[in-house]
């Protein structure tokens, strides 16, 4: 099979979808890769070591699209690329289709075989593809936020970890999983005040077993978020439904019982965000104020740290990314199950139910289709 990976241009992503050691893989294996020039010099990959790796270089991403029969990218692809599509081309990648009815559309229509990196389903019913992403936005969540908590950028001026006689400052984290549980440990490392909030009480017991007396955990309801959030200088929104759109757990009328300069971070952004005041942003321009409550809703916050990420994602793409190309989307998926979890768009038909209730369409189990 012929592999593609270009260059990112989603605003301030500088990952790259395969490293020059899992091109190597795709070429030992007896695939042809086409990298579009400069495609991994944002994640620190020059074009040589692409071209050892076995790789041949283009002028452009058009070239790429036109022969590849799976693309291999990070983030979801922007209108500009829509063009591209083409029936029954692979495209593996992360789409977060249930907060994106334009591309979903247009997968649809130009008949793409497209395969979702984030509903992926382990053995042990995991989600190894969003897993790293997740542990690097779940970190840095923390870090921006103690950034922006700054009044440089309109923060209430607190410092996370306070010093001898001055309090700590307080974190509020809703959802425990994997983003909520590195918010955690970074939270925790910084010193500051910790509070966990989820519907899973076996997730709580965890995560109060691995920080105890460092964190208060608390059953997610209405009330509790709304109690918690008014004394929270930084908020990180960390809950995911696999595949489906967030859900609204912080309302417009909740920021008025925060704390002027409270910081909010939304990780879910991708999934359409957990308050109802968020909104996608760039790295570029990442933050913006509702109520005096700053709010970082940056939508490829792993993107700032590319090389690491890169790394992290291939390291669990891989696996997949060969089995696809070995066999089709149609024989690696009937060998695994999980694998075919990740299938959202196949011959013009919505095959991920999430995406299919989030969006209104009419869903198609995908081994019906094949």
């Amino acid at each position: 099979m012929v592999i593609g990976v270009v260059k990112e241009i989603k605003n301030r992503e500088f990952r790259v979808g395969l490293t020059p050691g899992a091109v190597s893989s795709f070429t030992r294996a007896g695939h042809r890769v086409l990298v579009e020039r400069g495609a991994g010099l944002g994640a620190g990959f020059s074009d040589e070591e692409y071209v050892q790796a076995g790789a041949e270089l283009t002028d452009g991403a058009a070239p790429v699209w036109a022969q590849a029969g799976m693309m291999v990218k990070v983030k979801e692809p922007i209108p500009s690329e829509y063009g591209y599509f083409r029936p029954g081309q692979i495209l593996f990648t992360y789409l977060h289709l249930a907060a994106d009815q334009p591309l979903t559309q247009a997968l649809l229509d130009a008949q793409v075989k497209a395969v979702a990196y984030e509903t992926i389903v382990g053995r042990d019913g995991s989600l190894p593809c969003l897993a790293p992403m997740s542990e690097i936005a779940g970190r840095m969540s923390i870090q921006e936020g103690a950034k922006y908590l700054e009044k440089t950028y309109g923060g209430r001026g607190v410092l996370l970890s306070g010093v001898p006689g001055v309090e700590r400052g307080n974190v509020v984290i809703l959802g425990g999983g994997t983003v909520g549980a590195n918010a955690c440990k970074m939270a925790v490392g910084l010193g500051a005040n910790v509070t966990v909030l989820d519907v899973n009480l076996a997730r709580l017991a965890y995560l109060d077993d691995i920080f105890p007396r460092q964190i208060t955990t608390l059953f997610s309801t209405p009330d509790n978020i709304r109690r918690s959030i008014a004394q929270a200088d930084l908020v990180v929104c960390a809950v995911l439904l696999p595949g489906r759109a967030a859900p609204k757990l912080i309302r417009r009328e909740d920021m008025a019982v925060m704390k002027p300069g409270a910081v909010l971070v939304d990780v879910a952004v991708d999934q359409g965000g957990c308050a109802e005041t968020t909104h996608p942003t760039t790295h570029d321009d990442p933050i913006f104020t509702v109520d005096g409550v700053v709010h970082y809703c940056v939508a490829n916050i792993p993107g700032a740290v590319a090389r690491t990420s890169t790394l992290a994602l291939v390291n669990a793409t891989l696996h997949y990314g060969l089995a696809l190309a070995e066999r089709g989307v149609e024989e690696a998926c009937r060998a695994d199950a999980g694998l075919l979890a990740g299938v959202n768009c196949y011959a013009g038909r919505c095959t991920c139910r999430g995406v299919a209730e989030a969006l209104e369409l009419p869903y198609t189990p995908p081994e019906t289709l094949f």
